[in-house]
């Protein structure tokens, strides 16, 4: 979808600006456009998608229907199954993130989503297969699933609403006063300006988090060679797993990027759960993720996400180590 996009970076970086694709400075610059865009664009039409949605749907019962009825898991297994199907990064994600703080859903649910969806999409899926085979790929898709219902399961147990910006709060208070006001039914085109507008106001809010966020995966992109951090991890010791995930996060990254390099590591004799906790650290947390959650969350929520996250990924590192 975004192939126009890419072939705009490439004509930009190398032919306009005429910097070689070769150096580490034409990568860093041609990945900055690129997903900067890329991301803008994402923020821009979720949010109008979420505005036309919450526009003809209740979300009100929706909410109220997640929040007090027992489905005994299953909002969760949605959640994480939706996050299997849209093949985002953790920074693509966050877009989808604010739409459904927006819309009401609750915020363990949402972290569900916000966990799964870098982990395991089709993409992933695909390379996977390809490079480990279908028993590893099955046991992955499963272990992604599970860590982001765990992830999200516990995240919302420890009720932090609170630590949403004021800038959420506003945005959520906005949208409940829309829906008690706006009782009579308009037509889409009706709509639209207000949803168009909402959408260019959210995507302004969160610019210079998308400039500065994308701006540092960037410079991890272009700069850091794969190989730096590969004598860390490629020994037996016990903290061999957690030090993977440590040193991934840096390594801002997609599915698609970091696992022809796991493949790689694998065969060089690093233990399959910890190369998988590596790039679990790669494309499920990052440094630019961070700086676009931190207009959403502030620094103590962000911390307690990442933390949560990082233990399971250490958790499912151990695990595929006893299993291979």
């Amino acid at each position: 979808m975004f192939n126009w996009l890419q072939y705009f970076a490439d004509w930009l970086i190398y032919s306009v600006l005429g910097i070689s694709a070769t150096t580490h400075l034409g990568e860093a610059l041609n990945f900055f456009v690129f997903d900067s865009i890329k991301i803008a664009l994402l923020l821009f039409l979720i949010t109008i998608l979420m505005g036309i949605v919450n526009s003809y749907f209740p979300v009100e019962k929706i909410r109220n229907y997640l929040s007090r009825n027992k489905m005994y898991g299953l909002e969760y297994l949605f959640a994480s199954t939706f996050g299997v199907i849209t093949p985002f990064c953790s920074c693509s994600s966050v877009p989808l993130f604010i739409g459904f703080v927006k819309g009401g859903i609750p915020l363990g649910i949402t972290f569900t989503y916000l966990i799964t969806a870098p982990l395991v999409n089709e993409v992933a899926i695909a390379i996977f297969a390809g490079a480990f085979g279908l028993k590893v790929t099955a046991i992955y898709v499963g272990t992604g699933i599970v860590l982001g219902i765990l992830g999200g399961f516990a995240l919302g147990k420890m009720k932090l609403e609170q630590h949403l910006t004021p800038w959420v709060q506003t945005i959520i208070a906005n949208a409940e006063t829309e829906e008690e006001l706006e009782e009579e039914k308009l037509t889409l085109s009706q709509r639209f300006p207000t949803i168009l507008k909402e959408a260019f106001n959210i995507v302004k809010g969160v610019s210079l988090y998308i400039i500065i966020g994308i701006g540092i995966g960037a410079a991890m992109h272009g700069f850091l060679p794969t190989g730096f951090f590969e004598h860390y991890i490629n020994k037996g010791q016990w903290y061999a797993v957690p030090l993977a995930v440590m040193i991934g996060v840096p390594m801002y990254s997609n599915a698609a990027g970091v696992i022809p390099i796991i493949q790689v590591l694998v065969a060089k004799g690093i233990p399959l759960g910890t190369a998988i906790a590596f790039m679990m650290g790669v494309i499920g947390l990052s440094l630019p993720e961070a700086m676009l959650l931190k207009k959403v969350m502030n620094w103590k929520l962000i911390a307690i996400y990442f933390g949560t996250i990082a233990f399971f990924m250490i958790l499912s590192g151990y695990l595929f180590n006893s299993i291979f």
